[in-house]
């Protein structure tokens, strides 16, 4: 999908600033632009339009309105662009942390739009990629702990040396054609039920 195909959806109440933003989109070429002047009732429209990036424009954010809005960010999954007239250390914070990707204080002109969409996207894809790499990482390191773990009840248990367990495990995963983790998983859990 190329970053003119994508789907926009813009959310702002103030109908003006709305149509700045739908015009510095629609000028730099993307045409599949919404903009929804509610905010109440935005998720089911989330759901409905499964927009690729979210634009988000509050002239004068209140706290409740501030924490509904990243309570949907949270749960979304997609790149968030916000725009706020002004702002305090603490609404940037909550911002980061409901995973909004650009947060932009009092820089609302149609030139700036796009630029700054593009930014939130490749913030949000970079920001993606880390987070996967960041649970595969933690997975390899659990199916390694499982795997030590098993090796160690064949080596008890069957008065192995740790490559004979080893080569075990691998040689009755291989026979089984499931992952050597789920192996050592059901080792470690039929020596459980043993002990």
């Amino acid at each position: 999908m190329t970053q003119r195909d994508l789907t926009i959806l813009v959310i702002d109440e103030n109908a003006i600033r709305a149509s700045i933003i739908e015009e510095g989109l629609r000028e730099a070429g993307h045409d599949r632009v919404t903009v929804i002047h509610e905010v109440h009732g935005v998720a089911r429209i989330i759901d409905t339009l499964c927009p690729d990036v979210i634009v988000i424009d509050i002239e004068n954010p209140n706290r409740d309105m501030m924490e509904h809005l990243f309570q949907l960010t949270r749960t979304v999954g997609r790149p968030i662009a916000m725009f706020v007239d002004r702002s305090d250390t603490a609404s940037i914070e909550a911002a980061v942390e409901a995973g909004v990707s650009a947060y932009i204080v009092d820089g609302l002109k149609k030139e700036r739009v796009k630029p700054i969409l593009d930014m939130a996207v490749s913030r949000f894809n970079a920001f993606s990629r880390l987070k996967q790499e960041l649970a595969e990482a933690k997975s390899a390191l659990e199916d390694r702990k499982i795997v030590e773990r098993a090796k160690g009840i064949l080596m008890k248990m069957r008065g192995l040396s740790e490559e004979e367990a080893f080569a075990l495990l691998r040689q009755t995963a291989m026979n089984e054609k499931k992952k050597l983790s789920d192996i050592a998983q059901s080792v470690v859990t039929a020596a459980g039920l043993l002990m």
